[in-house]
């Protein structure tokens, strides 16, 4: 399944709610946007170029392996290669039906597990004097947080002391740092916070790209899906 998409979907996921983080637009918004990354680390996805026969602004569909059999980045691929999208549009488009498609791969793998809640006395639905939806009663349970917590362990290593970033974790940040979300996601000392929000910053502007380890040889250049990662994230995140 997508590695950035993935990663997000499970750091969004709340056991004591039940439900995902942040407000339902930006949530959705931000995911489409990590499925978009993870087209451009797959080398499948890139921004066009004055070369290309279509405006400068638009995503282009590379040619490579089939994610057909992938549930979400198929789906996300076959949108992109029926005519170029803009960035904002083809985040409009995604966010329709990617987070659904993310939690239907998490269950599947056995990682989520799916419930239905009667409705709260207090809840919009009841207060509104609606009927409620089948989205109102929906909740998510992680079965395995294992995944997750290696993930929010990984995002603090970067932000908190200085680990090296791999490049879907760059995807990452970038994302939540688009989505302004950092805050809300990730528990911390408040004095920890103006270091983090200016190393979650850097990377989103493309700093993890240029300072390497200091364990890579010299030669140890960026390799073309990194490039096109943070290329495309740009154009991208600027999106959300």
């Amino acid at each position: 399944m997508s590695t950035i998409a993935g990663a997000l979907m499970q750091v969004l996921l709340d056991n004591a709610s039940a439900q995902p983080l942040l407000d339902v637009t930006r949530r959705r918004r931000m995911l489409a946007a990590a499925t978009l990354l993870d087209l451009a680390l797959a080398c499948r996805l890139r921004p066009a170029t004055p070369e290309d026969p279509v405006p400068e602004d638009t995503l282009v569909v590379l040619a490579g392996p089939s994610l057909s059999e992938d549930p979400v980045l198929g789906p996300a691929l076959d949108l992109l290669a029926r005519r170029p999208l803009t960035a904002p549009a083809a985040v409009g488009r995604l966010a329709r039906r990617t987070e659904a498609r993310l939690l239907t791969a998490l269950r599947d793998s056995g990682q989520v597990t799916p419930m239905r809640l009667a409705p709260s006395p207090s809840s919009p639905a009841v207060i509104s004097g609606r009927r409620p939806r089948r989205s109102d009663r929906r909740a998510w349970l992680l079965t395995d947080r294992t995944q997750a917590a290696a993930v929010r362990a990984e995002l603090l290593a970067v932000l908190v002391d200085g680990a090296p970033v791999r490049p879907p974790v760059a995807g990452l940040i970038s994302v939540l740092h688009a989505g302004d979300s950092v805050r809300e996601l990730l528990s911390l000392d408040p004095r920890a916070w103006p270091r983090v929000l200016d190393v979650s910053a850097e990377i989103a502007a493309g700093s993890w790209l240029l300072n390497r380890s200091d364990d890579n040889e010299p030669d140890d250049e960026p390799t073309l899906a990194e490039v096109n990662l943070a290329v495309t994230s740009a154009l991208v995140c600027a999106a959300i």
